[in-house]
């Protein structure tokens, strides 16, 4: 086995939430700031630190009445997560060869515990990393490092699946194999290739196979 520990990012990797974070930035950013703010640019901040950092990139005087705003959107979609399809599959299997899996998101503990009401994910895996539970954040790699740390594992033997820049280079800095998803619908494969990505995967028969 050549990864006994997994651990996954969320938003983008396990969930098929790209759409309903960006437009969720979308809305909190015209309603308070009143103005249009591309795509691209919005889709950058996504994934990075917490969504108080997130918003202070679009402007840091009203970061707390983006965040409010934002999360008055998106909390109700949530009703709406879908896992991406054969996700299911793909932990169960990790799972029935004894590997301790993990998940280590930006969310907040409230926010994912949203979506495991939702979508029967939560029994998969042996520990849940959120905002909530580290001083840093990703690309920092404290929060790589906990979820190790709670799946006793070292980092020679773990990799850290994920769909965002902001992934790569926290599980770079944590010292395990960083594997880039090309399906999170957000960020662009070249800027996972440039924070460090060493692989980058299709699908989910692909990620089995590198793991």
């Amino acid at each position: 086995m050549r990864f006994p520990a997994v651990l996954f990012d969320f938003d983008g990797t396990i969930v098929d939430s790209g759409a309903m974070i960006l437009a969720s930035f979308r809305h909190a950013t015209r309603t308070v700031l009143e103005r249009e703010i591309p795509d691209a640019e919005l889709a950058a901040a996504v994934g990075g630190s917490t969504i108080h950092e997130q918003m202070r990139s679009f402007d840091p005087r009203r970061v707390d009445e983006l965040v409010a705003v934002y999360r008055a959107h998106n909390t109700p979609l949530h009703d709406e997560l879908e896992a991406f399809d054969g996700v299911a599959d793909l932990l169960a299997g990790l799972r029935d060869e004894g590997r301790r899996l993990g998940i280590v998101t930006a969310k907040r503990r409230k926010t994912i515990e949203l979506a495991f009401g939702v979508l029967d994910l939560e029994p998969y895996f042996d520990a849940v990393v959120t905002a909530d539970d580290t001083t840093r954040h990703k690309p920092d790699p404290e929060p790589v490092r906990e979820g190790l740390r709670r799946l006793d594992a070292s980092p020679d033997e773990a990799a850290f699946v994920g769909d965002s820049p902001f992934d790569m280079g926290a599980g770079r800095a944590a010292g395990v194999f960083a594997i880039g998803v090309g399906w999170g619908g957000i960020h662009q494969e070249l800027a996972l290739r440039e924070a460090g990505a060493d692989v980058i995967v299709h699908s989910f028969e692909e990620l089995r196979g590198v793991l």
